[in-house]
């Protein structure tokens, strides 16, 4: 058994937009979170599935996304690094405990 996945960047194109789309209509393109700061494991830990975390460390999502706004303002550049803060800012959008109730 492999531990290894391989996915076309186009069909995980296709899923993100289907899926921001969904969003952005049923937020009425904005979703409001109400909680910021998270649990984080190191990138070595988070895949060793067999070795429980020895540590924890704390994130924000106005964090992620602070890193997320300088990459579309043009003033960073484009490692790959920026899908896990997109990661991170997509986890509490779809994660309807930390949205703001809509009025």
């Amino acid at each position: 058994m492999s531990d290894s996945v391989r996915i076309p960047v186009e069909r995980l194109r296709q899923a993100c937009t289907l899926l921001l789309d969904h969003l952005a209509q049923k937020e009425n393109g904005v979703v409001d979170l109400e909680r910021d700061y998270f649990w984080t494991i190191d990138d070595d830990t988070l895949y060793n599935v067999y070795a429980e975390p020895a540590e924890l460390g704390v994130g924000q999502v106005s964090e992620s996304w602070a890193q997320l706004e300088a990459l579309l303002d043009g003033t960073d550049e484009v490692p790959t690094r920026h899908l896990v803060w997109l990661a991170e800012v997509l986890r509490a959008a779809g994660t309807p405990e930390t949205r703001k109730p809509m009025p």
